[in-house]
């Protein structure tokens, strides 16, 4: 049996700006080839992450390493198999996408400017317009289509599609960055548009204050994850009602004028059946959950820092 290859493993990862944590002792791994998504409010953390995870910034604690390498010792040889997309596009602002594809060349031997052209092209930005006069999304798809430009093993992301369309947004999930999962690229970001990574994402993190709370298989997370509606005319509040969602592990419940609504952690059909089989329990039903109503339970009443 071949060894699962780790192409990022961060070991107990903790920054801290003052008396705040910014990343409080976390540890995920992403193996090769897949898409991971790292999930939080604003300030929760993941930018912070990114920037320890290119060697930008050390961390108070712990270690990040990339291709089983030690990021901050070995930085300069790494980002030659990386490519970056940053939550704020950066670029010269008088150049154009044609010639900031050519200067980038330079620096990388096997550059694929065609590729780029044509990413761009597909993206709908124009090549001979200066990167200061774009909108906020072209700047985004050009910094995307460069990132992509050496053909990297490895493309981080932070919030990648931020200002970007609609249209945009579904180019970037679900033809760029799914044709660079199935073929091997191994893809870590950060987003705010859960719906867009929901069908992409092998595995899934969620941070709240720092810590790493969640860290799954996106297929399991949705299992477990359900809604139950019911009625049970005995209960008023969730005080009445005795032990009968104990065993789902309800992250949230809301009793509503025509029953009660539970968001479920622990969901399973035998034990579903059991709950409906509960003396009062009536018009039980179940649903499956979107990513980002998991989410929204996940996280709770957090506030941004």
């Amino acid at each position: 049996m071949n060894e699962t290859v780790e192409v990022i493993e961060a070991d107990k990862l903790t920054v801290r700006y003052g008396r705040t944590r910014a990343a409080d002792a976390v540890t995920f791994h992403v193996p090769a080839g897949s898409v991971y998504a790292l999930l939080g409010r604003n300030g929760a953390g993941k930018s912070s992450i990114v920037r320890c995870l290119l060697g930008q910034q050390k961390p108070e604690s712990g270690r990040t390493s990339l291709f089983g390498r030690d990021v901050w010792k070995d930085r300069a040889r790494l980002m030659e198999r990386v490519g970056v997309v940053p939550e704020e596009p950066d670029a010269p602002l008088s150049m154009d996408a044609r010639t900031l594809s050519g200067f980038c060349g330079r620096l990388y031997p096997q550059w694929d400017a065609a590729g780029v052209e044509a990413r761009l092209s597909r993206l709908e930005v124009p090549l001979d317009t200066a990167f200061g006069r774009l909108s906020k999304g072209q700047k985004g798809a050009v910094m995307l289509s460069l990132a992509l430009g050496h053909s990297p093993d490895l493309l981080i992301l932070d919030d990648p599609t931020l200002g970007f369309d609609v249209v945009a947004r579904r180019e970037v999930f679900e033809e760029l960055i799914g044709e660079l999962a199935d073929s091997g690229t191994t893809v870590f970001l950060t987003t705010h548009d859960l719906a867009g990574i929901e069908p992409i994402a092998d595995r899934v993190g969620i941070l709240r204050d720092g810590k790493l709370v969640l860290d799954e298989e996106m297929e399991t997370l949705k299992s477990r994850f359900r809604k139950i509606t019911y009625t049970n005319e005995r209960t008023s509040d969730r005080a009445a009602y005795g032990n009968e969602l104990d065993e789902f592990e309800a992250a949230r419940v809301t009793v509503r004028g025509w029953g009660i609504e539970a968001v479920v952690s622990n969901f399973g059909d035998e034990a579903f059946e059991r709950f409906r089989a509960v003396p009062g329990v009536e018009e039980a039903e179940v649903t499956g959950m979107p990513l980002e109503e998991i989410f929204a339970a996940v996280v709770g009443k957090e506030k941004a820092r």
